[in-house]
């Protein structure tokens, strides 16, 4: 992504980015920066009628630059397209005000964002899309039978560049038909790989399958790769990372990245942090829940106590329409940062985000057990069935503590005086 221009006022945060996408993953960064009410502008292609004085209609397609005000944002991610819809909010020589429109953000196309406000989470969104040295950063090839997925791995999505599905029939006596099939799919898998990994900016190929298939594949691809005189893969075979997968679907990428020796090759990027920190709320969650929380209540009550150490949170959360909502996760997300601990924002587009998702998109990981936990479950519980509202919650929640620190003072005063 290039930024092209950024006026943002420093009072009130509103004002417009212009940008350019490069890459898919760009456009990805644009639907997460785009939200209802935003003013988008590009060029588009409008059909124009004209009237000649004879009464006779010609049609033509002309090029302008149209202002949308957005009401809806569609992400299409096989396709990877951002299309917007509203009505035209900017006078135009072809398009009444008022008129709904809808346009598609492409790649190499520039286009403008106006907001009322930037929000710090937007900006970090435009800093990291810009960020020259972010890319894809893996590649994985996952195998198992005849069925292959070969994707590239980035900051923040999982693009499947390829699908190989070969039928392979069983080994039998005296039939070369499971030899040939076999040849046949792992030369669809060398091809695909030749074609969709750019090795100049692939930091590793991570090579997955249940038992030995990746092993025999390797070889294959190395005998290939010399037979052929391909030099991107015989000069970059130590890039390739042999590991264990359950099958040969998308979903075992997450897998790969699971597993300690892989992760150790893999540590600077943001997928395998991401996943690091994910596996440790999961294991505190089973072995010290007092440790790991999850849910906006709770987190926020950490937060609080200057408890969290690592917040994890979706970016679904911050696509939300109700524009309260969104602030109240980005003021969560400011707070912590300004209280010292690590905030991680996990993309949906990866397995690992939508795990985080399956326990409400927000969990954090404490520096020190919060041991109130079922008076706080009692509060979050009564909360959400609106029998106790917030400022409230808030109130009876600190009753509490100022009743439990009484307690432990008497306690520490009657062992001063010599009281067991």
């Amino acid at each position: 992504m290039k930024l092209l221009k950024k006026q943002i006022s420093a009072k009130d945060g509103s004002g417009f980015v212009s940008l350019l996408p490069n890459t898919p993953e760009d456009l990805w960064h644009t639907y997460n920066l785009l939200q209802k009410g935003d003013r988008v502008r590009c060029t588009t292609l409008r059909k124009v009628s004209k009237e000649s004085s004879t009464g006779s209609v010609t049609s033509s397609k002309v090029r302008m630059n149209l202002t949308i005000e957005v009401t809806k944002v569609e992400f299409f991610k096989d396709s990877l397209e951002v299309r917007i819809s509203g009505p035209n909010s900017a006078e135009s020589a072809h398009v009444r005000m008022g008129a709904f429109h809808t346009l598609t953000l492409e790649l190499d196309r520039q286009f403008s964002i106006e907001k009322d406000c930037w929000d710090q989470i937007y900006l970090d969104r435009i800093e990291e899309a810009c960020n020259p040295e972010r890319g894809a950063e893996i590649a994985c090839v996952v195998m198992s039978g005849g069925l292959a997925h070969v994707c590239l791995v980035t900051g923040s999505v999982t693009v499947t560049k390829a699908r190989i599905d070969v039928n392979i029939p069983k080994k039998r006596t005296g039939s070369s038909s499971h030899a040939k099939a076999t040849t046949k799919f792992y030369d669809a898998v060398y091809r695909a790989i030749l074609t969709h990994v750019a090795f100049d900016k692939i930091k590793c190929v991570l090579l997955g399958s249940p038992g030995f298939q990746k092993d025999d594949f390797f070889k294959y691809m190395l005998a290939e790769s010399v037979r052929r005189d391909d030099r991107p893969l015989i000069e970059n075979k130590g890039k390739f990372v042999l590991c264990h997968s359950s099958s040969g679907h998308k979903h075992a990428i997450e897998e790969l990245f699971s597993d300690p020796s892989i992760t150790s090759k893999v540590t600077e990027t943001k997928l395998s942090k991401e996943i690091e920190v994910l596996n440790k709320f999961m294991r505190l969650l089973d072995t010290h829940p007092e440790k790991a929380y999850y849910g906006y209540f709770h987190v926020q009550k950490a937060n609080e106590e200057l408890a969290i150490d690592s917040l994890l949170i979706s970016d679904e959360l911050f696509r939300s329409s109700d524009i309260v909502e969104r602030k109240k996760y980005v003021a969560l997300v400011e707070s912590v940062r300004e209280r010292g601990g690590t905030v991680y924002i996990f993309s949906t587009m990866h397995g690992s985000g939508q795990q985080l998702q399956q326990v409400s998109g927000i969990a954090a990981i404490l520096r020190y057990p919060l041991p109130d936990l079922d008076e706080l479950e009692e509060i979050a519980a009564a909360h959400e069935a609106g029998l106790i509202e917030e400022e409230d919650a808030e109130d009876e929640l600190s009753a509490g503590e100022r009743k439990r620190r009484e307690e432990a003072r008497i306690r520490e005063d009657m062992a001063d005086m010599g009281f067991n």
